[in-house]
């Protein structure tokens, strides 16, 4: 009992000696951030003694970049075509999606790289040979062929600028603003060719054509109507490049399509179409909603001003009139296909989407809306009637590429001379033929010469199992996705 008592004892004579120690802690002087310790009072001054007075410099005034109104308006010119250019680029995507997903599964890396590489050779060819083929300035307006390299970093000077905005002049853009865009056109016209093409051409091949098509043939193409030469001195009109960009892309797919020959199976040995479908029209349909969506920097962007009223019209204009075409051209396709083969055909409908849009890109700056649907319209009985024609003709083209880009290109370039006020039918058939039968004549020359050297065509084992494995070495998909 005395041993219990003992231990309570010192238990609490602990207690209290650790009580008194944490008392001891906070009456004392603070530590870290407990609180702030008072400053010690200054030191009084020494009386009698006169204090230095402390001058302040005063602080220049700061200048401000305040922008007149036409300085303005190049801002908003520049990066407004900046975004367009973009929205073009993007499209690269949506023909990757639209060309895998219409042709077999164990071609789609392959399908994708050509869709990937075309862009990134269009682009370099285009910075150094195709721009000043195509844009090779005044000495050379009205002829057929100029070549002067630009100097892409020259700044705009006030001067250039402000007289950009004289009566009758063309607005100033920022030369890299302005290669940016061209060059997107560029790489449309070579990445079309991939679907006419696809299943059966040797990779090395297409880089090839590629080089050929974005270095020479689209500039050349280009700078006879946008470029000043001899089809823009006659009066030839393509706003955004029907004839241009698409038909010459599509025309240089079918050159390619006919040497190659069609896909191991496709016919019959009697002559039977037998279709192969495609494996993925998922990829398909959300491939052509990417290319409608980059097509409003494909036409509203070939305004190439957009400050102003009159040029903010015309850009909406053109946007209202791109949409009107596109979705008559995919209404006419399921139709006609419904009427044709008993059901509704997607991918009829898409392509008559597609066609539409092309169909309206060389004249969306000067019809009318009611005149956008009827140019849709038309052009989505041309896709499906050319597709058609195609088969007959046993000429294989995977994605209908020659259809919706040469057939409804050229039906564009027509289509201005009969509703563009003050275009002229003779000049615009004659431009809608010239640059397509260019592409063709050249691209065919191509061609020929890759198969004569044994670069067009894989073998028939490389292309029976898949240009992925042979010319590639991956898959598209893992064995358990397949």
């Amino acid at each position: 009992m005395s041993d219990c008592m003992g231990f309570m004892r010192m238990r609490w004579a602990l207690m209290t000696v650790l009580a008194a120690s944490l008392l001891a802690v906070a009456a004392g002087p603070s530590w870290g951030q407990d609180a702030a310790v008072e400053p010690a009072p200054a030191a009084a001054e020494p009386a009698g003694e006169m204090v230095e007075e402390v001058v302040v410099a005063e602080e220049a005034p700061v200048e401000y970049d305040v922008p007149d109104l036409e300085m303005l308006s190049f801002s908003i010119d520049n990066i407004i075509l900046v975004i367009c250019a973009v929205l073009v680029i993007f499209m690269q995507a949506g023909f990757a999606l639209v060309e895998a997903g219409l042709n077999s599964a164990k071609n789609a890396v392959n399908i994708l790289f050509k869709n990937s590489i075309d862009f990134c050779l269009g682009v370099m060819l285009y910075f150094f040979v195709g721009y000043a083929l195509m844009y090779p300035g005044g000495d050379y307006a009205g002829k057929y062929f100029g070549y002067v390299q630009p100097d892409f970093s020259v700044e705009k000077t006030p001067e250039d600028i402000h007289g950009g905005f004289a009566a009758g002049a063309l607005r100033a853009l920022h030369p890299q603003a302005d290669f940016l865009f061209q060059a997107a056109f560029c790489a449309t016209a070579a990445t079309i060719v991939s679907g006419a093409v696809a299943g059966r051409l040797k990779f090395a091949g297409y880089l090839i054509y590629t080089c050929v098509l974005t270095g020479l043939v689209y500039p050349i193409g280009g700078f006879w109507k946008w470029g000043g030469g001899f089809l823009a001195a006659e009066g030839f009109h393509d706003f955004a490049g029907s004839i241009v960009v698409h038909a010459c892309g599509g025309f240089a797919g079918l050159a390619g399509a006919i040497l190659l020959g069609p896909r191991i199976g496709r016919y019959t040995a009697e002559g039977k179409s037998v279709p192969i479908p495609g494996h993925n029209l998922a990829y398909a349909t959300l491939g052509v909603f990417i290319l409608l969506v980059g097509w409003y920097g494909f036409n509203p962007g070939s305004q190439l001003a957009f400050a102003g009223y009159s040029n903010t019209a015309a850009f909406c204009k053109i946007a209202m009139n791109t949409t009107l075409a596109a979705c008559a051209g995919g209404v006419t396709g399921m139709i006609l296909s419904w009427v044709m083969f008993g059901k509704p055909d997607l991918t009829m409908c898409l392509n008559g989407i597609l066609g539409g849009l092309v169909g309206i890109t060389a004249n969306c700056d000067c019809v009318t809306n009611q005149e956008s649907l009827i140019i849709g319209l038309i052009a989505g009985v041309l896709v499906v009637l050319a597709i058609v024609a195609l088969d007959k003709l046993k000429i294989d083209d995977p994605v209908g590429a020659f259809p919706v880009h040469g057939v409804c290109g050229v039906w564009g370039g027509i289509a201005t001379g009969i509703f563009g006020a003050d275009k002229l039918l003779g000049v615009q058939i004659k431009g809608s033929l010239i640059i397509p039968i260019f592409s063709f004549v050249v691209m065919l020359v191509v061609f020929g010469i890759l198969k004569a050297i044994g670069l067009l065509r894989v073998s028939k084992q490389e292309e029976i199992e898949g240009l992925d494995i042979h010319e590639h070495g991956m898959p598209c998909y893992g064995a358990d996705v397949a």
